[in-house]
């Protein structure tokens, strides 16, 4: 079970560059349900993710190269890449901070996952930390995915 609140930016945290960061390149073969291919660095993983906004089912299996290229160029839509920095938090939680790339550039959002929903319920964000739009569907990748084009005017912060 993933159990996970996302928002949007007001400031990026001071020292961006001190965190841990990833490049990541992601696709999707399928968004109801959502099944994603994802290049993480040198790692290569397949996703399936059930129903839900907060709290949902999540699977992860390790992928070959050779499977990430495969099931990649089977993808529909637009291919994500964005920076992810790890920034540690209060409680030994950890903030996600994805700067999107290329047709997504400008936005940026933050996501942290909780043990359980009474954690995510009582958490209160940074400073740093804009609108929650943990039920907004128009901030999940896998929607991303499917725009034939990106309008900046439908996100607040760009």
């Amino acid at each position: 079970m993933e159990i996970e609140r996302k928002f949007l930016i007001c400031r990026l945290p001071d020292a961006l560059d001190g965190y841990p960061c990833h490049q990541i390149e992601q696709a999707y073969l399928c968004t109801n349900p959502v099944v994603r291919v994802r290049r993480q660095d040198d790692r290569f993983i397949l996703t399936y993710k059930g129903q839900g906004m907060m709290a949902r089912e999540e699977y992860n299996l390790p992928l070959t190269q050779t499977g990430y290229l495969h099931l990649l160029g089977k993808a529909d839509g637009n291919v994500i890449t964005k920076k992810r920095y790890v920034i540690p938090l209060a409680s030994d939680l950890k903030a996600e901070l994805d700067i999107f790339e290329g047709k997504f550039t400008g936005l940026r959002l933050v996501e942290v996952e909780f043990p359980d929903e009474q954690t995510a319920n009582s958490f209160t964000a940074p400073d740093w930390f804009g609108e929650d739009v943990t039920y907004s569907g128009a901030y999940h990748n896998s929607v991303l995915s499917t725009l034939e084009r990106f309008d900046p005017a439908s996100y607040p912060q760009l």
